[in-house]
């Protein structure tokens, strides 16, 4: 065994390359072990072993700073870097990031969740090396489908303005977490798998050694022309490849070599998802993340699908049902279609389903340039990556009033992901924004009459946001109604204290209602459903009568919801009152079991309890 051996990737060193080969197979069964067992991410691992093992086993880290695109790719990388005893207790409370985290390891030189900016990480890496007299290497590693999204050429095109010593390596394996769209996409992975480009790169490499001096120029113009890596060139970067990123035997010398050129330097790898595992290498886009446990003979999941849909379900079957009454309603996304269930929507609408690739500043763009034009854009995009987008919501949707829909799905605490990909900052950076509606389901049955809401709502651009993971189980209407707008409704009445909740923090708080009655104490709950506009005329008279008041949601209570009831009532001269906020604090939550972080943020069934019964002391 010589993964065991392995706590530092110095270990890597006094190994020789065919023990580097079972090293690499035995990391393989490690993740399979763990894997199987537990929930992560999958087949993007599988496919980045050997290239982990190289990087380790060449270059000088942590003295030399490689950046990973992402993480997903970086378990490997986590198992030769001190993290193999503690990778069972991966994404889980307590346990290691799923992602990379500075906070984690030294090695983990760059927090990475999002996608697409390890360039520029690496880039200002090897800026301040160079401004400090320091001498160490800089690797930063993205993958094919990081390279659509619009901040990697912003990085590539500084790079080749700079001319730091820097090594980009392109991790190509035709995916992102879908197959990788795009037009630079189709056209390098059909040049490079060319059997024709294959052919004549080789032919014209023999020519030149045959053709007479003089014409040398005009044969070495017709081979570059051939060369995927024209365009990288173009950048002003040495261009290497394309190489198996899977074969140690290839990857070990020419990233030696590389270690000792100057300059921006991309070498372009070519590896597998899923490498190893039968059952990942048909099928990557379902292994892309594993929820766990499965059998490791046929892949198929041990769990029983549940019989409640959804939320992502729910709102990708009423869209479709939907759009089947109105040709304009389109479908946009940024890389995820499966994710947000917008793929179901492309089977029934091929025509009018829209990937942008890890793009979503475009797609928020492209959106608003299809609504200025008549049409209908839903805009399915995860809260934490609708983030990357905030000026393109700001100013080219809201600005101009555009009538785009934004579908936000995981969004509130989404667990094992951690802080990266937690949805909490939706309501405060989308309700400070002029001409946005901002609205929560509390369930998947309210969810489906947000869609139909939203659909029939074109004043403006508007917006809904749903969590993650299975629907509470409600009877779902057999038809979506249009809900009014900015109109809430009340669910409980009671005398002694006002609870106003936003989304899936309603059934909470129904449930510390009924919790407060049992010892005495009667609550109104309100469903506040829209964060903006919000209901005064309903929530104001409450709030004055009663006189306590809790406000709960699953944002950021800086800016979030109980941020506008508190302004509401300033604004209305309602001071004489008890209100506490209840929500997440101003801090990045980690990751681990969803309901375990809801506790410990004080902001479920519990918390209101205790709040309650504070406040009616």
């Amino acid at each position: 065994m010589f993964l065991e051996k392995i706590n530092t990737p110095a270990d890597l060193k006094k190994l020789e390359t065919d023990e580097l080969k079972v090293l690499a197979q035995e990391m393989r069964d490690y993740l399979l072990t763990v894997l199987s067992e537990h929930a992560g991410h999958f087949a993007p691992n599988f496919g980045t072993i050997e290239l982990a093992i190289a990087l380790h086993a060449v270059f000088d880290t942590p003295r030399d700073k490689v950046i990973w695109d992402i993480g997903h790719q970086a378990y490997p990388h986590k198992l030769l870097t001190g993290r193999r005893e503690a990778f069972p207790t991966l994404r889980q409370s307590g346990g290691i990031s799923g992602f990379l985290s500075r906070a984690e390891s030294e090695y983990d030189v760059f927090g990475a969740g999002h996608s697409s900016t390890s360039i520029a990480a690496a880039l200002g890496i090897a800026t301040a090396r160079d401004l400090i007299n320091e001498t160490y290497k800089v690797v930063a590693v993205i993958g094919d489908g990081g390279l659509t999204g619009g901040m990697a050429f912003e990085a590539l095109n500084a790079a080749g303005d700079f001319k730091n010593d820097m090594v980009v390596i392109l991790n190509d394996n035709n995916m992102s977490i879908s197959a990788t769209v795009g037009a630079f996409s189709k056209h390098f992975h059909k040049l490079t798998s060319s059997p024709h480009y294959n052919f004549l790169r080789s032919g014209v490499k023999e020519l030149l050694n045959l053709i007479p001096a003089d014409a040398t120029q005009v044969a070495r113009k017709i081979e570059a022309s051939l060369k995927p890596g024209t365009l990288f060139e173009e950048f002003g970067f040495r261009y290497f490849g394309p190489l198996d990123g899977n074969d140690l035997e290839a990857l070990i010398p020419v990233l030696t070599g590389i270690r000792n050129l100057t300059g921006p330097i991309l070498l372009h790898v070519v590896t597998e998802k899923g490498r190893g595992y039968a059952p990942a290498e048909a099928d990557p886009v379902g292994f892309y993340s594993v929820s766990g446990p499965f059998n490791l003979k046929t892949g198929k999941t041990l769990k029983p699908k549940p019989p409640t849909p959804t939320y992502t379900e729910v709102f990708s079957r009423t869209l479709i049902e939907l759009a089947k009454r109105d040709a304009r309603v389109v479908g946009v996304t940024a890389a995820m279609p499966g994710g947000t269930g917008l793929d179901k929507f492309g089977n029934a609408f091929p025509s009018r389903c829209f990937d942008l690739g890890l793009a979503e500043q475009c797609a928020v763009t492209f959106a608003g340039g299809l609504a200025a034009q008549g049409m209908r854009p839903v805009a399915a995009i995860y809260s934490t990556f609708l983030q990357r987008s905030y000026d393109q919501v700001l100013h080219d949707i809201c600005i101009q009033n555009l009538p785009v829909i934004f579908a936000l799905d995981r969004s509130g605490l989404v667990g094992a992901d951690g802080p990266t990909h937690h949805g909490v900052f939706d309501f405060a950076y989308l309700r400070s924004i002029p001409n946005m509606v901002v609205m929560a389901p509390k369930d998947e049955n309210e969810l489906q009459s947000m869609v139909k809401t939203a659909l029939t709502y074109e004043e403006g651009p508007i917006a809904f946001r749903y969590p993650r993971g299975t629907g509470i189980g409600v009877k779902i209407e057999p038809e979506p109604r249009a809900l009014p707008i900015g109109k809430s409704e009340i669910v409980r009445e009671g005398d002694d204290v006002l609870i106003i909740a936003i989304g899936n923090r309603v059934y909470p708080a129904l449930e510390a209602a009924q919790t407060l009655a049992d010892t005495g104490l009667s609550a109104t709950v309100v469903n506040a459903r829209f964060v903006k506009p919000l209901d005064t005329i309903t929530i104001l008279p409450l709030a004055e009568q009663i006189g306590k008041i809790i406000t709960i949601e699953d944002g950021v209570i800086m800016g979030g919801f109980g941020s506008a009831v508190l302004e509401a009532l300033a604004a209305a001269g309602i001071t004489d009152v008890k209100i506490t906020n209840l929500g997440i604090p101003d801090e990045f939550i980690e990751h681990g079991d969803l309901q375990h972080l809801y506790a410990q943020c004080q902001c479920d069934a519990d918390a209101i309890v205790r709040t309650a019964e504070k406040m009616c002391q």
